[in-house]
């Protein structure tokens, strides 16, 4: 059965989701996106997306014609319009249709879509039997470029990495700021284990100041482990106890190796095992109905 797609105020089946070849969108990658997942009929943490959204937008001057509740409104009726109960949803905004060459204020209407899906990052065993990362040689960009805080459509950055890390054999990769720090994953926050503290890069850092991130600082205090931002090199990560990754995507998900150094004893972290039975808890038993936003 076709997808039913967002498309402008209207549900449309999937082969008629089309933008213009001029919106600027495709052309520059101008606009700004949120993924966002949904259990049990519920979606998880929508305020907190659309708030980072409308964060996005205003920061590259992107007027959004809609509400704040429209947004979310329109996430609720594609999931239901196609009767799914688990899934992923993509939200875009472009910056819409306009002539050739970079000048935003040519186009005069923003355009938005909403995908609502099923999505499997990666495969279930290797939530049992955790990743291996690579270090990448593609850097995080700088706050003194575009915020890393932006989600724009312009996602090369995270490609690149991401190719990097496939060719390696690994399913992830580390990347840097400019100082050589520790910053994020290609799609993913990243969190050390070390003498029963939990340490992850700091924002300032180029770490994207993720949704999921914020909720794995919510389950440290409840299980009253210890939990910090800190500045973080490599050295820190192949000598830390254990290591996992949060994303909206991949949820909560161990690190056993990076650059072919064993984390800890190679095996997945009780600590993290903590984490993930927390995290699936509140995902089952939280969020925003589907039938109402």
């Amino acid at each position: 059965m076709a997808l039913k797609i967002w498309l402008d105020g209207k549900l449309v089946d999937e082969d008629e989701a089309k933008v213009s070849v001029f919106d600027h969108g495709l052309l520059y990658g101008d606009g700004v996106f949120e993924g966002i997942r949904f259990y049990s009929g519920r979606v998880f943490r929508l305020e907190e997306h659309i708030s980072r959204l409308f964060d996005s937008a205003k920061a590259i001057l992107l007027k959004m014609p809609w509400t704040h509740k429209e947004v979310c409104d329109s996430v609720c009726e594609t999931i239901a319009a196609n009767g799914l109960v688990d899934g992923y949803v993509r939200l875009v905004v472009t910056r819409g249709a306009g002539g050739l060459g970079l000048n935003p204020y040519l186009c005069e209407t923003p355009s938005m879509f909403v995908i609502a899906s099923s999505i499997t990052l990666y495969p279930e065993e290797y939530y049992a039997n955790g990743l291996s990362l690579v270090t990448c040689s593609t850097r995080r960009p700088t706050h003194g470029s575009l915020s890393p805080q932006v989600k724009s459509l312009n996602y090369l950055n995270n490609v690149m990495a991401k190719v990097e890390a496939l060719k390696a054999g690994a399913m992830e990769g580390v990347m840097l700021n400019e100082q050589g720090c520790v910053a994020e994953c290609t799609g993913d926050n990243l969190f050390i284990l070390k003498n029963g503290k939990i340490r992850t890069p700091r924002i300032s850092d180029g770490a994207l100041d993720g949704i999921t991130r914020a909720v794995i600082f919510e389950l440290a205090e409840e299980l009253g482990i210890p939990m910090t931002e800190e500045t973080l090199t490599r050295y820190d990560l192949y000598t830390s106890e254990e290591c996992f990754l949060s994303g909206t995507a991949a949820e909560v998900i161990p690190v056993v190796a990076i650059d072919e150094r064993p984390i800890g004893d190679g095996q997945v972290g009780e600590t993290f095992k903590k984490f993930l039975e927390a995290f699936r808890k509140l995902t089952q038993s939280t969020g925003t109905p589907v039938g109402g936003a």
